[in-house]
């Protein structure tokens, strides 16, 4: 595993910050409900400041009804893109839950082999990334530098 920089330290702070959280469809509140959307959006709105945009809403479902990779191009809009094999703890990283859907769930890479996400059911937690996801891990992204969280 790469070593982990100052700012990628302080977004799994961030991150972890966030596990207990309930799950809550379309939430983004620490403490009170979030969904996968909802704790990236959260842990973007701690570093920056600012929250980067507002989803339109959205059903469970929502990737298989319209086949478009929403959540894919809403992180190109606000994170920088890399080769998913080359994701390190503090990146984000997107899954398929089928080979040829689009990517519909998100979690932030805390490990090697692991992940902290929101998941139905579940309050945010870091857990091992499960059997056979790794092949399903179709997007990852790193963060913008900004002033204070340099690398």
């Amino acid at each position: 595993m790469m070593a982990t920089s100052s700012r990628d330290s302080r977004i799994l702070e961030i991150a972890r910050s966030w596990i207990g959280t309930p799950y809550v469809h379309q939430a983004a509140l620490k403490g009170a409900g979030c969904d996968c959307l909802g704790l990236i959006r959260g842990v973007y709105t701690e570093l920056y400041r600012t929250d980067p945009e507002t989803p339109p809403a959205y059903s469970p479902d929502w990737a298989e009804e319209t086949g478009i990779e929403a959540m894919r191009d809403a992180a190109r809009r606000h994170l920088l893109e890399i080769a998913p094999e080359n994701a390190k703890p503090g990146d984000v990283v997107l899954f398929r839950m089928k080979a040829t859907a689009p990517a519909k769930h998100a979690a932030i890479l805390s490990t090697d082999s692991q992940i902290i996400h929101a998941y139905q059911g579940h309050a945010v937690a870091e857990t091992a990334i499960p059997p056979g996801w790794e092949r399903r891990m179709a997007y990852a992204f790193t963060w913008p530098d900004a002033q204070g969280l340099a690398r």
